[in-house]
């Protein structure tokens, strides 16, 4: 197995802004940074504003980036739409029934010290784990 494209210092980089941003937001809004509890929330009135500029942020960013430092966006033309939609709601789905994603659970409850992130996290870890020694890394 080769290792292509590693690059751990940009991924530190990343982590670093990431968990300040989280951090950011929980101590300038007293908000937390979870992306499914904030889609979930944006029927709801009084906050809306805030979580429709987050997500449109985050859109916004991805289309940023893939137009810029030779990222490339993968080709919908090699994937079903139909798919993608129904892989979107079955995951959608999970994070709302285990209240929250792995990334929410991961960075944004961990860092508050949430003994149900910390447990969740636990047990994504090992799943991960589990399936990458029971399929291999596909490589």
């Amino acid at each position: 197995m080769t290792i292509v494209n590693f690059t751990p210092w940009t991924a530190l980089l990343g982590g670093i802004f990431i968990g300040s941003s989280a951090l950011l937001l929980l101590l300038a809004a007293g908000r937390i940074a979870g992306i499914s509890g904030i889609i979930a929330g944006i029927g709801s009135m009084p906050d809306k504003r805030w979580r429709i500029a987050f997500v449109a942020g985050l859109m916004l960013m991805a289309f940023f980036l893939f137009d810029s430092d030779g990222f490339t966006a993968p080709s919908l033309e090699r994937f079903s739409v139909i798919r993608l939609v129904l892989a979107g709601l079955l995951v959608g789905i999970g994070a709302r029934l285990g209240n929250g994603c792995t990334s929410g659970h991961g960075i944004c409850g961990m860092g508050r010290l949430s003994w149900r992130s910390v447990v969740a996290t636990l047990v994504f870890m090992a799943a991960g784990i589990m399936t990458v020694t029971l399929f291999g890394l596909g490589a």
